[in-house]
């Protein structure tokens, strides 16, 4: 574990349990390699079980990726006080009931509880739905987390940097969410216009 001081953007970083629970791996895995980045982990109970579905790693494994890693169930951790300064958070991914769970401030839990700081905070809370089709109830939500603050930024690739492989979109994805906090990355070529 990395110790934390003032001059460390510290970011929480909550997985819940919806497919593509690699777009949380992999932005613990990159977030790693970031000296200046402490990162509070929040795994929840579906998450788990979906780390298991979806990849080789163990919860032990991704555990490892992050400096502080906080029980789901503990309300009282640190990250569920606005008191304890962070510069903000990413759900990635967001299943739909951690999406409305937040968008409802219902706060029964570490993840949406220490989400719900992060927007009364006004720190940047980036969300990443891994759903589709999306039916209304879903749509409201977004809707509402977005008049509160939220950015939501579903993994969508984009192709204009010719992905090979899976991670390469992966990576698209995770690159943009740096993009959020002003991180600065190299994970995808961007767009650099086009001459007709």
């Amino acid at each position: 574990m990395r110790e934390g001081n003032r001059s460390m953007k510290r970011l929480v970083v909550g997985v819940s349990g919806s497919s593509g629970v690699i777009f949380g791996v992999r932005l613990l895995e990159v977030l790693r390699t970031i000296p200046e980045v402490e990162t509070h982990l929040i795994l929840s109970k579906g998450a788990r079980l979906t780390l298991q579905l979806e990849t080789d790693r163990t919860t032990q494994d991704v555990a490892a990726l992050a400096d502080v890693v906080h029980d789901h169930a503990n309300l009282a951790a640190s990250v569920s006080s606005g008191s304890f300064p962070v510069y903000g958070m990413v759900v990635a991914p967001c299943s739909m009931k951690s999406l409305a769970q937040i968008a409802l401030s219902l706060g029964d839990n570490l993840l949406a509880r220490a989400a719900d700081v992060t927007l009364k905070e006004r720190r940047k809370l980036v969300l990443v739905p891994r759903e589709t089709p999306l039916h209304l109830g879903h749509l409201r939500h977004m809707v509402a987390l977005a008049e509160m603050g939220a950015v939501i930024l579903p993994p969508a690739p984009s192709f204009y940097h010719h992905p090979q492989t899976i991670m390469d979109m992966v990576d698209q994805t995770i690159g943009k969410i740096l993009d959020q906090f002003e991180i600065p990355h190299t994970l995808f070529k961007r767009w650099g216009g086009h001459d007709a």
